[in-house]
């Protein structure tokens, strides 16, 4: 008799055993399903876009052609070319955060104008394997110099700095202002962006020239030993390093776009740019080389703009000097062409920019070996027709004579 009560009481205790078995089991399951859904969740708000196997060759599109039918005509013109990338503001010229990133940061729900409906253009970018870039303009930035003053440069009566154009400018010396743009940067990456693409990495234009007249603070360089120019080119190289450093988790490229004369200089006097040091610290370098943009006699050309193969030619001459020494596994040229008409310039000094003048382009990066550009026009009426992927010249004294489109 107590056999077999002992027997009961064994009983009992493996039947309550195996139902707290059978609890813990389900617990782990529905413990492991949410677990699997909220990684699956996060993973959902990244984009799942590969970098292009044959480079990026992209287009800059403006916030107000992200929301009408020119979108959708800019993606079938994608679709229809050997194009594959978009360049998009996140954060614009004034500023302005073009989308709402639902970030926690104050400064940045101030900021956002909500233009841009960033899951609807990722998705529509997934959907047709768009490459999508974040431009974020980043020391240029008139909201934030006038919402922090102390972040900017302020004249001797107290004001906040404003260039020619109306434009202010926050301090690069400043990591405050570093932080709020790399806050910037992770939400566009979160949001699905897989580059993060930094304009405006730099101090005001001819900044050499009236730094001695502002109001405003070196930080760390204050006593550094190094000379003004040494610490705007050190600050601005920094920022990028970091810049890199904190996005690697996000599993994005960074670049930077850069005034095409910083490669044809040891290192920019007022603006900071030194095109090595910015190389060495991004994933991409975009030195913005339209012909339009060159002054009479560079590269020994009378009008840059009316021979935009000669005139790409030849800045590549100097970006490879530039670059001489960096490693090329680690960093891609990929510059900014033009695709618009700079009739601004006065009759005799530009062309027409139709499908010969960007091809020509394209063909110059192409003898030179880089595969990668972007085309710029703000207005987003680009070029129907040029050849996007052309043939490497196999005449090696092609570079001597004028490119046959040019004529």
């Amino acid at each position: 008799m107590r056999v077999w009560k002992f027997l009961t009481i064994i009983l009992a205790m493996a039947l309550v055993m195996s139902a707290c078995n059978n609890d813990n089991d389900s617990n782990n399951e529905k413990n492991s399903s949410k677990d699997k859904k909220t990684s699956q969740s996060s993973k959902d708000t990244y984009s799942k876009i590969d970098y292009p196997k044959d480079g990026v060759k992209g287009i800059y599109v403006a916030p107000g052609a992200t929301s009408n039918e020119q979108f959708d005509e800019l993606v079938k013109f994608i679709n229809d070319t050997e194009l594959n990338a978009m360049v998009i503001d996140v954060k614009d010229d004034e500023g302005n955060i073009t989308m709402d990133l639902k970030s926690d940061n104050k400064l940045i729900r101030s900021n956002t104008l909500d233009r841009i409906d960033a899951k609807k253009i990722i998705k529509e970018m997934e959907k047709n394997d768009i490459y999508p870039i974040a431009r974020i303009v980043t020391f240029k930035d008139s909201k934030l110099s006038n919402q922090r003053p102390d972040w900017s440069f302020k004249t001797s009566e107290g004001n906040v700095w404003e260039n020619e154009g109306g434009d202010s400018f926050t301090n690069p010396f400043n990591v405050n202002v570093w932080d709020y743009n790399l806050n910037v940067a992770k939400e566009a990456a979160k949001a699905g962006f897989k580059e993060i693409q930094f304009d405006y990495v730099r101090f005001p234009e001819g900044f050499e020239n009236k730094d001695q007249s502002l109001q405003y603070s070196s930080g760390k360089y204050e006593e550094s030993g190094l000379n003004k120019v040494e610490q705007r080119v050190d600050t601005i190289a920094e920022f990028l390093k970091s810049a890199r450093k904190d996005l690697k988790s996000y599993d994005v490229q960074t670049s930077a776009d850069v005034f095409g004369y910083a490669a044809t200089v040891k290192e920019t006097p007022g603006i900071g740019q030194s095109f090595p040091k910015i190389a060495k610290n991004v994933d991409v370098i975009s030195s913005m080389i339209y012909p339009s943009h060159w002054n009479p006699g560079d590269f020994g050309l009378e009008n840059p703009d009316r021979e935009p193969y000669k005139t790409i030619d030849r800045y590549l001459d100097k970006e490879k000097e530039a670059l001489k020494g960096i490693d090329s596994q680690k960093v891609k040229s990929r510059p900014w062409l033009q695709d618009f008409t700079a009739s601004y310039l006065g009759e005799g000094r530009y062309k027409v920019y139709d499908k010969d003048e960007v091809t020509a382009q394209i063909q110059a990066l192409k003898d030179h070996g880089i595969d990668e550009f972007l085309l710029w026009d703000a207005s987003g009426n680009y070029t129907k027709g040029a050849d996007y992927s052309p043939e490497k010249y196999s005449n090696p004294n092609a570079k001597q004579h004028d490119h046959k489109k040019d004529k």
